[in-house]
């Protein structure tokens, strides 16, 4: 992170009063501790240690910042950060030429701190640059010293608070102050630079949209002037934003001069041609997705019909079973329906063939009755009539019972028969049926290797066990 908060703004200078952006200087103090030998084997020293020691030392003042920048044997180099530029010679004044005591080590060691040279390009710098080399045309724009390169600047402080963008417009309200602003560019905004990187279009560090905190800005000023203030003002210098709660953030930015021609005519062009390029790449590779996700689409219905097929004509071919079966077990139903029909029209016309001879007898006896009365010798009669009646009676009585135990026999014997020849249907009746599932099954399998020929696919509809 290059950014820190900051509450002491006395020193600051006003960049834009409507950003409420402003610039402090750079407040660094560099400090070497020089180390002693290390004699005993596996001594070390704590850097940690002498970081607390260089603080307390300078207790009641504190840094902002304090960091290890260099470490070895015989030294070790920290760089510190002030709040404001006059602290630095209250730091330098309690550290530089002082020694600091640390545990296990009966030598002192001396402390050297000085202020840090901000390294920055110089107008000689710039000017050197482009008289120096052949390369350049100074009378083109980009290709002279016209342009300020600015590297991690923070995101939030050019963001315009409705689109939650970094705006253009904001930057060149910002650096309008040291002049007349040519052109300016964020290649964060451009969502094409990147693969224009990629082709070769230029040299330049490209944002990462992962992280989205710092971007870079290439501001083109129309005349030297305009550069020459902005560099001068910049030097030395950490960008400022003022928050509405009254807290400030400084971001340590990097500023130089574009050496790469990269707001020159010439690359203007080339960068937008590349973009041309890419978009209509780009718009290639949509439409051959486009029609790629078509053809995945097509396919994807046509095995969805072909699904759909298959399963109707499984649910038909299961419909069909379904019918076989009903008007199966209805034509038994009715079967034995009839059957039972026609034993109970047997057992009545038994019944009134049974009534008809008991009438028949009844009327014999009546007439044999009536001759015997006639005849004159009455007593025999009527003893002969009784006789005739008893044993007539004997006889229908003995008749009736062994044709009562003949027909239970028979009824028995038809019975039986009756339920082996219903054990019998049933078995040829599940025989039938257990073919016909087989033949079905086997028909559906060929049905399946036809429509898919090298694969093997299970129905949607799954039979555990044939029907019964």
């Amino acid at each position: 992170m290059n950014t820190s908060l900051v509450s002491d703004l006395t020193d600051a200078v006003t960049l834009c009063d409507k950003l409420n952006l402003c610039l402090k200087p750079i407040a660094k103090v560099s400090i070497c501790v020089a180390l002693p030998k290390l004699k005993t084997p596996g001594q070390t020293i704590s850097n940690w240690e002498v970081m607390e020691k260089i603080k307390a030392m300078c207790s009641p003042h504190q840094f902002t910042l304090l960091r290890v920048t260099k470490s070895s044997l015989e030294f070790v180099r920290f760089e510190g950060e002030a709040e404001n530029k006059h602290l630095l010679s209250n730091f330098i004044s309690m550290l530089d030429g002082k020694h600091i005591k640390l545990s296990g080590f009966p030598t002192l060691l001396k402390i050297s701190c000085g202020e840090s040279k901000v390294n920055f390009p110089t107008r000689h710098d710039w000017d050197s640059f482009f008289r120096d080399s052949n390369q350049f045309d100074e009378t083109q724009p980009g290709e002279r010293p016209d342009t300020v390169h600015l590297s991690n600047v923070p995101c939030k402080f050019f963001t315009d608070k409705k689109t939650q963008n970094v705006s253009e417009e904001i930057i060149k309200q910002a650096f309008l102050t040291f002049g007349e602003i040519r052109n300016v560019d964020v290649p964060m905004l451009d969502p094409y630079r990147s693969d224009i990187m990629a082709s070769g279009g230029s040299n330049f560090q490209t944002f990462s949209y992962g992280s989205r905190l710092n971007f870079e800005i290439y501001v083109q000023y129309r005349e030297y002037i305009g550069f020459a203030k902005c560099m001068n003002a910049l030097k030395g210098m950490k960008l400022v934003a003022k928050e509405t709660d009254g807290k400030a953030i400084a971001a340590t930015i990097k500023v130089t001069f574009d050496c790469t021609k990269h707001l020159s005519a010439q690359s203007i062009a080339h960068r937008l041609q590349e973009k041309k390029k890419i978009e209509k790449l780009q718009k290639e590779r949509e439409e051959e997705k486009r029609k790629e996700r078509e053809r995945i689409q097509k396919r994807a219905d046509e095995e969805k019909q072909r699904e759909l097929e298959m399963v109707k004509d499984q649910e038909e071919r299961r419909r069909k079973r379904e019918e076989k079966r009903r008007r199966k077990k209805k034509e038994k139903k009715e079967q034995e329906e009839a059957a039972r029909l026609a034993l109970r029209i047997a057992m009545e016309e038994r019944k009134l063939l049974l009534a008809q001879r008991k009438l028949e007898s009844i009327r014999l006896l009546s007439e044999l009755f009536d001759r015997v009365k006639a005849d004159a010798q009455q007593a025999e009669v009527e003893k002969l009539e009784r006789e005739v009646a008893k044993k007539a009676e004997e006889e229908r009585r003995k008749k009736l019972e062994e044709e009562r135990k003949r027909m239970e026999k028979e009824e028995k014997k038809k019975e039986k028969l009756r339920r082996k020849e219903l054990e019998m249907k049933s078995r040829i009746l599940k025989r039938k049926l257990e073919e016909e599932y087989k033949k079905g099954e086997k028909r559906r399998k060929n049905a399946i290797k036809k429509l898919n020929p090298g694969k093997s696919l299970s129905s949607a509809v799954v039979v555990t066990s044939p029907p019964t």
